[in-house]
C-alpha cells in the first residue's frame, strides 16, 4: 500500500509546491541539513543547474532522495528559477540497549542488529526496527519459545536523536507431551519414535533437553523417519502431513505425524552402465546391492561411494556415479542401475601445506604418498592425511582437492593443519633436611625445532644424587624412513651426604646405546638396538635379604651389553590421543657375550580402539612381560624387575606398589619396599566419552576405566615362599583391579593427566592411592 501511495503523494507535493510548468534551474538551495552533508544530497540528486526540469524529473529527484534513507520528509518548491529542497532528516541512534535475552547472546543480537542497520550512529528507520522485532520473534518461536514477547521502545532525544530499547521476555521452551505417529503398520510406534531426537519428557530430559521442541530438530527427525523406511524397501513411503499443536498456555506441544508406508520393494536385478575404466569384476566386487535383497537407499549410496573411491584411486577424481532405481509396481521390485561417468583422469599439479607455522614443510612432505605430477589417487591422498595425523604434531588435519583454474584434468592437493604441543616440560625445586636443595627438570620434544626429530633431556641434582639423561631419534635418517636413535645416561648416589638416612638400595649407572628402525609396511617397523651399561650396586642399612644373596653370588659391579630386536605396528588414526585403530609392539632383549650377567626379557604391548558411536569409543589395552636369567647367572637381576601400579598400569594403587616384597632384614621391623618380579600381567578397558559442556574435545579426553594387573616372581626366595608372599608364582586370582574416571588435557607443557580410582580387588600389602596425576604422559 505504501508503494502505491508514495508516488501519488510525491506528485501532489510537486504539483502544489513546484508547480507543473517546466523551468530552467538557475540555482539549487538545500534547507534542513544537520548531519548529512550537502555533498551527499547533491550526489544523490539527479538534477543540475542549467537543466530544464518538469513534473517527471521532480518526481524522480524526490524518489532518489528518499532512496538514500536519510530523510523522513522531502519537499521541493520553486522560487523563480531557483529550486528549493526542504529536507527533514531521520533521527540517528544515540544508544541501543537489550534486556532479558539469555538463549541468544547479546553479542549475536547486536551483530544481527548492526547488519540490519540498527547500531549506534546509524540512521533510524521505524520499518527496520519493526522487521527486526518480527524476525527475532520468529527465531524464538523456532526454538520452541512460543510465549516469547519482544517489546521495543523509541525514546526521542535532543538534536534529532533517539535511544532504542529492546526488551525480551524469552519464556520457557515448550516441552513435548506426546509424539503420535499415525498410519504405520509395519513398524510400531516405539520403534519409530526411538529414531527421533525429540523425545517426550522423561528423567533424562533434564540433562539432554530432548523434550524441548525446536522446528529444526523436527525437520531432522522427519528426514530420519523417511530414511528408515527407504533403507528397508519402502520407496513410496510418504509423510502426508505433520501437525504441531500448542496448548493455550504455550507451555506444551503435541506432535502428530501422518505417514503412508506403501509396499516393500526388493531388487530384481543390478546393472552397470557407462565407461567403467577399470575391470568390470573390480566394480562388481564393490556392489553391496544383490538380486533378491530388500532395496535400501543407504546400501545404494554406500555402493556409489565405494565405486567413486575405486575410480578415484585410478586418478578419476571427478568421477560421477549415480544409483538409479527403476521401480516395477506390478511385482514390487526395483531394477537398479549404477551409471558411471568417470570424466577425465586428473593429475596433481601441486601439493600445498597451510597452518604449519612451526613444523617445516619437508617434515610434512616426506609423509606424502601422493606425488606431484602423478595421477590423483583418492587412496594415496587419504593415506597421506592419515600419516600426518599419526605424527602427533597436529590437533587437526584437513585436505581439499580443488581443480586448477582453466583446466579440466588437474587438481591441487591442499593440506591444512592445526599444530598442537608435541612435547612436555617438567621442573621441580625442593628442599629436604637430609638432602639439601633438590633441583630437577626434563624436556621432551617429539618435533624438535620443527624438524620432526625427537629429543629428550633430563637432569636432577641434589646434595646426594645426580641424574642425567639424553636421547635423540631421527625418524628419517634416510629418505626411505630408516630411523636412527641414540641415548646416554648417568646416575650417581653418595650416601655420605645422607646424614645416616636409611635406604634399601640404589644403583649407580652410566651407559648409552644406539637404535635403528626399518619400515616394512605403511604401519609396521622392525627395530634393532645395542646398549652398553655399567651398574654399581650400593646397599643401605636395611637392605632386604634377597639383595644380599644376589651380591654374594654375582658381586656388586656389572658391565652388560644388551642387544634388542622388536616389531611394532601402529594403525591409529592419530599420534596423540587416538580414537580408532590399533597398535602393538613386541620387543626382545638379551645380554650378549662379554656381559657380567646373563638375562633376557620379552615384552608385548597392545591396544585397540573400537568406536561405539560418534562420541563414544571403547579402548582395550594390555602389557605383558617376562624376564629371566640364563647361563651362569643364577637369577634375574632384581634391579631389572617389573613393577606395577600407578599411571599406565593399575590406577588407584601407588606407583610400583604391587607385586612381591622383599624379606625384611634383621634390623628392619617394618615391611620393606616392593621388590618387583620377573612376570608382568596388566591390562584393562576404557570407555572414552566427551567432556560435558566443552565444545572443542580435541585437546581433552575423559574416560571411565577398569584396570587389572600385577607383578609376579617365578624365582622367589625361600624366605618369601615361607611367609607365603602374595607375588610368588603366577596366580591369576591375585590380580589387582580398580575402576574410576580419568582426564587428560593437552597443554603447552605437555599432556596433563588426572585420575580418581577405587580398588575393587586389593592384594595383600598393596598401597592404594585414590587421586593421581601426571604431567607428560597420556593414558
Amino acid at each position: 500500500m505504501k508503494r502505491l501511495l508514495l508516488p501519488a503523494v510525491i506528485s501532489a507535493l510537486i504539483i502544489s509546491e513546484a508547480h507543473a510548468a517546466p523551468f530552467t534551474v538557475s540555482d539549487i538551495r538545500v534547507n534542513g541539513l544537520q548531519r548529512v552533508s550537502a555533498g551527499s544530497v547533491f550526489g544523490a540528486l539527479p538534477l543540475n543547474v542549467g537543466e530544464t526540469i518538469d513534473e517527471r524529473s521532480l518526481a524522480e529527484a524526490t524518489r532518489a532522495l528518499f532512496k538514500t534513507g536519510f530523510f523522513e520528509d522531502i519537499q521541493l518548491s520553486r522560487d523563480g528559477n531557483v529550486l528549493i529542497v526542504n529536507l527533514v532528516e531521520r533521527p540517528s541512534i544515540s544508544s541501543l540497549e537489550i534486556e532479558g535475552n539469555k538463549a541468544i547472546s547479546k553479542d549475536d543480537l547486536l551483530k544481527g542488529l548492526k547488519d540490519s542497520g540498527l547500531a549506534e550512529g546509524e540512521i533510524f528507520q521505524q520499518a527496520t526496527l519493526d522487521g527486526v522485532r518480527n524476525e527475532l520473534q520468529r527465531q524464538y518461536v523456532a526454538q520452541g519459545r512460543y510465549s516469547a514477547n519482544i517489546e521495543t521502545e523509541v525514546i526521542k532525544q535532543p538534536r534529532n536523536r533517539v535511544a532504542l530499547k529492546i526488551k525480551v521476555k524469552e519464556g520457557a521452551v515448550a516441552s513435548i507431551q506426546h509424539i503420535n505417529i499415525v498410519g504405520n503398520k509395519v513398524f510400531d510406534d516405539e520403534e519409530l519414535t526411538d529414531l527421533f531426537e525429540l523425545k517426550t519428557k522423561n528423567w533424562r530430559s533434564f540433562f539432554s533437553s530432548s523434550d524441548k521442541y525446536a522446528r529444526e530438530k523436527l525437520s531432522g527427525d522427519l528426514e530420519r523417519l523417511r530414511s528408515y523406511y527407504f533403507d528397508r524397501g519402502y520407496i513410496n513411503m510418504d509423510i502426508t502431513s505433520t501437525q504441531v499443536s500448542i496448548t493455550p498456555d504455550k507451555k506444551h506441544v503435541y506432535i502428530t505425524v501422518n505417514v503412508d508406508e506403501g509396499e516393500q520393494y526388493t531388487i530384481r536385478d543390478v546393472k552397470l552402465s557407462g565407461d567403467l575404466k577399470v575391470p568390470e569384476e573390480d566394480i562388481r566386487a564393490l556392489l553391496l546391492s544383490r538380486e533378491g535383497q530388500v532395496f535400501s537407499r543407504q546400501v545404494m549410496t554406500t555402493t556409489t561411494e565405494l565405486i567413486t573411491r575405486r575410480l578415484g584411486n585410478e586418478g578419476y577424481t571427478f568421477a560421477n556415479v549415480n544409483g538409479v532405481p527403476e521401480p516395477h509396481d506390478e511385482d514390487n521390485t526395483v531394477s537398479l542401475t549404477y551409471v558411471i561417468d568417470p570424466g577425465k583422469r586428473a593429475y596433481v599439479s601441486r601439493i600445498n601445506f597451510r597452518g604449519n607455522t612451526k613444523t617445516k614443510d619437508e617434515v610434512l612432505r616426506r609423509e606424502m604418498r601422493q606425488m606431484e605430477g602423478g595421477w590423483a589417487s583418492t587412496y594415496l591422498i587419504d593415506q597421506s592425511k592419515t600419516r600426518l595425523e599419526r605424527l602427533g604434531y597436529f590437533k587437526e588435519v584437513n585436505v581439499e582437492t580443488p581443480a586448477v583454474p582453466g583446466t579440466d584434468d588437474q587438481i591441487e592437493v591442499n593440506y591444512s593443519v592445526q599444530e598442537q604441543p608435541s612435547g612436555s616440560i617438567t621442573a621441580s625445586v625442593g628442599f629436604a633436611q637430609n638432602a639439601g636443595l633438590i633441583l630437577g627438570g626434563s624436556i621432551s620434544q617429539s618435533n624438535f625445532l620443527g624438524t620432526g626429530n625427537k629429543v629428550s633431556l633430563g637432569l636432577t641434582r641434589s646434595d646426594y644424587q645426580s641424574n642425567y639423561n639424553f636421547s635423540f631419534v631421527d625418524p628419517y635418517w634416510t629418505v626411505d624412513g630408516v630411523s636412527l636413535g641414540y641415548n646416554a645416561f648417568y646416575r650417581s648416589t653418595d650416601y655420605s651426604k645422607l646424614n645416616d638416612e636409611i635406604s634399601n638400595y640404589t644403583v649407580d649407572s652410566f651407559g648409552g646405546g644406539i637404535n635403528v628402525g626399518y619400515p616394512i609396511s605403511e604401519t609396521s617397523r622392525l627395530n634393532f638396538g645395542l646398549n652398553a651399561q655399567q651398574d654399581k650396586l650400593k646397599t643401605g642399612r636395611y637392605t632386604v635379604q634377597e639383595i644380599h644373596e644376589f651380591t654374594e653370588k654375582e658381586g656388586d659391579k656389572y658391565t652388560n651389553f644388551k642387544a634388542s630386536a622388536g616389531w611394532s605396528q601402529s594403525a591409529l588414526n592419530r599420534g596423540l590421543m587416538p580414537t580408532r585403530g590399533h597398535s602393538q609392539s613386541l620387543v626382545g632383549e638379551v645380554t650378549i657375550p662379554g656381559s657380567d650377567l646373563s638375562f633376557y626379557r620379552l615384552d608385548y604391548s597392545g591396544q585397540i580402539f573400537a568406536p561405539l558411536t560418534k562420541n563414544y569409543t571403547l579402548r582395550f589395552h594390555t602389557d605383558l612381560g617376562y624376564a629371566d636369567s640364563y647361563g651362569s647367572t643364577s637369577e634375574m637381576p632384581f634391579y631389572e624387575h617389573y613393577y606395577a601400579g600407578g599411571f599406565n598400569s593399575v590406577r588407584g594403587f601407588k606407583d610400583s606398589s604391587l607385586g612381591p616384597r622383599g624379606t625384611p632384614s634383621d634390623n628392619d621391623p617394618d615391611d620393606p619396599l616392593p621388590f618387583g618380579g620377573n612376570v608382568l600381567i596388566q591390562g584393562g578397558a576404557e570407555l572414552l566419552f566427551p567432556m560435558p559442556f566443552v565444545k572443542d574435545q580435541r585437546s581433552l579426553r575423559t574416560v571411565l576405566f577398569w584396570d587389572v594387573g600385577n607383578v609376579f616372581d617365578t624365582n622367589c626366595s625361600k624366605a618369601q615362599k615361607n611367609r607365603n608372599e602374595a607375588g610368588c608364582g603366577i596366580k591369576y586370582d591375585n590380580l589387582a583391579s580398580s575402576v574410576g574416571v580419568g582426564l587428560t588435557w593437552v597443554t603447552a607443557l605437555g599432556p596433563l593427566s588426572f585420575s580418581l580410582g577405587a580398588p575393587i580387588k586389593k592384594p595383600d600389602n598393596a598401597d592404594t592411592q585414590v587421586f593421581q596425576f601426571s604431567l607428560g604422559q597420556t593414558f
